[in-house]
């Protein structure tokens, strides 16, 4: 962890892949039960990334490869992913007369930035960022289209590079919606 990100807070899901770091280093026989259990309930009481690096900095540095591209087609249906899926770098996104909803909060990413290229005809697209991401949408050519971000200008996540060409269709990039106990 670099020292400039120590004071910023730690999301839950950065807690949860923390966690996971360490469940893999037991698995491995690097950490006894008694030494996992100390630091998960350390890493689950920190809320800085300061807080954490104590629990993870005699543990090897995880190295995960992203698949560099991945393309994406439907034709007049529905297609939603959510949950634990991994994200590659570039990502092609191809629907007419469909529902596209991509849910990158609990994603598995192995770059700092997405780039993502629509090629959307009277479709709808929906993109949910993780909290602290951005998005840019400049490169968006919309024709009779509705495109809405709903996201910071910066942040220190992910950066989405949205391009490509709407035609009669709705975008919406947002974040996720929460409210007490509910996430959507």
């Amino acid at each position: 962890m670099s020292t400039d990100h120590r004071d910023m807070r730690i999301s839950d899901a950065e807690r949860e892949q923390v966690v996971a770091q360490l469940n893999t280093a037991v698995s491995e026989g690097r950490l006894t039960l008694a030494e996992f259990e100390e630091r998960v309930d350390g890493v689950l009481r920190s809320r800085t990334f300061g807080e954490i690096e104590p629990y993870v900095i005699d543990l090897p540095v995880q190295q995960f490869k992203a698949p560099d591209f991945k393309e994406i087609r439907n034709r007049s249906s529905s297609l939603k992913r959510h949950g634990r899926w991994t994200v590659p770098r570039r990502l092609s996104i191809s629907t007419r007369a469909g529902s596209v909803k991509l849910d990158f909060t609990e994603a598995i990413f192995g770059t700092n930035v997405v780039d993502i290229v629509l090629e959307a005809q009277s479709s709808s697209v929906e993109l949910i960022l993780p909290a602290g991401s951005t998005a840019d949408l400049d490169g968006v050519d919309a024709h009779a289209s509705n495109v809405r971000s709903r996201v910071e200008p910066s942040g220190h996540g992910v950066t989405f590079h949205i391009s490509g060409a709407v035609k009669s269709s709705n975008v919406k990039v947002r974040y996720q919606r929460r409210f007490w106990r509910w996430r959507w």
